[in-house]
């Protein structure tokens, strides 16, 4: 449960702003998303390894 601590006086705006960087740091979204759908821990490490040549190689393209 997330509990956002509101100042006497403070705006309601603000408020919901701190919810949402709050909920979006927990990754609780992310999770449900991974969660709706089984991936084998080898396609897992396979996609992390591509994106990893992926980056390298962007990074060394900008050299």
């Amino acid at each position: 449960m997330l509990i956002i601590p509101i100042k006497e006086g403070e705006n309601i705006d603000r408020a919901v702003k701190k919810y949402k960087k709050k909920f979006e740091r927990t990754g609780t979204m992310r999770e449900l998303r991974d969660r709706q759908k089984f991936t084998k821990p080898s396609v897992r490490n396979r996609e992390k390894l591509l994106k990893a040549i992926y980056l390298e190689q962007k990074r060394l393209a900008e050299e």
